[in-house]
């Protein structure tokens, strides 16, 4: 069960989310032109690090290399219509009313897997070199970006793994079931088809599972949503290699330096767990590299160019005649 302060910090920060896009459709379209306009010629404001920071994020989230044409059942924003899912139809349509609503676009909401066969907006996609028709943006982001203060020191916390959540797939009901009963271990599946099963276990909310020095992030149908809040906490991240990524570029994370990785059977788990529950320090440095990771998408004016310049750069390789900026 939810603690009240819990839900309570959850539900303002949902409502939060959906005030924020209702004041910005007030906002006409082409004064948001204008502002997109004032914001690339802000690019010449910036370091040469800071530019190259950008740049980098950008070609990483769009690589989109050769002039294409999008099909014929790609839409315009002067079409697009509110989908079943909403939140990221907020998403996307605030970053479209940036640009003329003649331009046309492919989008596909959800969990993406697969590679689409056009240049395609979508927020998650496989890590590998032949995804370049997925575009990456920062979708259904009042999910996948929640998280609270940590209130809790390191050394503090409990020398125990955790992990909570409901094993829709093969994979996650597998680890559940070889280590919901481990002593390193508080894991559990809290789906109500487990329920009966040794494995099942009660909800915890994401402050409950704060307590813990390590937590484990574990993909579902695509990337695991909890990476973002562990990666910016006080705890040690576990996980095994990341086989989708979505804005947080979860392919750029480096083992070792931003997470524990573990095997794919997790049969490093005990040793793992053990050497970094004797080796503070090398757990800590771990956890500030996370952290600093992190704060990089939580500047909000940075990751609104960001994707308005991943926008940019589609409508320019769909052959759109968008002039760039200068």
């Amino acid at each position: 069960m939810f603690s009240a302060s819990a839900k309570a910090h959850k539900n303002f920060h949902k409502l939060r989310f959906y005030t924020q896009h209702t004041i910005h459709r007030l906002i006409p379209s082409i004064i948001l032109q204008r502002q997109r306009t004032s914001l690339f010629r802000s690019l010449k404001r910036l370091s040469e690090e800071e530019n190259q920071q950008l740049i980098f994020r950008v070609n990483y989230c769009n690589k989109l290399q050769e002039k294409i044409e999008l099909p014929d059942q790609a839409k315009s924003l002067s079409s697009f219509k509110r989908e079943k899912s909403g939140t990221y139809y907020l998403d996307l349509i605030s970053m479209l009313r940036y640009f003329p609503p003649e331009l046309r676009f492919c989008h596909r909401f959800g969990d993406v897997t697969t590679v689409p066969d056009a240049p395609t907006f979508v927020k998650s996609r496989p890590i590998n070199d032949h995804n370049q028709n997925s575009v990456l943006l920062k979708l259904n982001r009042v999910r996948h970006y929640y998280t609270v203060k940590d209130p809790y020191h390191y050394d503090n916390k409990l020398d125990l793994l955790v992990w909570r959540g409901a094993c829709h797939q093969e994979h996650r009901r597998n680890f559940v079931r070889n280590f919901y009963d481990h002593p390193l271990c508080n894991v559990g599946d809290i789906h109500q088809n487990a329920d009966g099963q040794p494995w099942h276990s009660h909800f915890m909310s994401l402050s409950e599972q704060l307590k813990y020095k390590f937590v484990l992030s574990i993909e579902g149908k695509d990337v695991a949503t909890n990476l973002k809040w562990i990666m910016a906490s006080n705890s040690l991240c576990f996980m095994r290699q990341p086989r989708f990524e979505t804005w947080f570029m979860e392919g750029t994370l480096l083992p070792g330096y931003h997470y524990v990785q573990l095997k794919d059977d997790y049969s490093d788990l005990e040793e793992k767990v053990a050497y970094y529950r004797d080796n503070p320090i090398a757990a800590k440095t771990i956890i500030a590299n996370a952290n600093r990771y992190f704060a990089q998408f939580m500047n909000t004016e940075r990751e609104r160019l960001i994707g308005l310049l991943i926008m940019q750069k589609y409508f320019e390789y769909t052959q759109q005649h968008l002039l760039y900026y200068q």
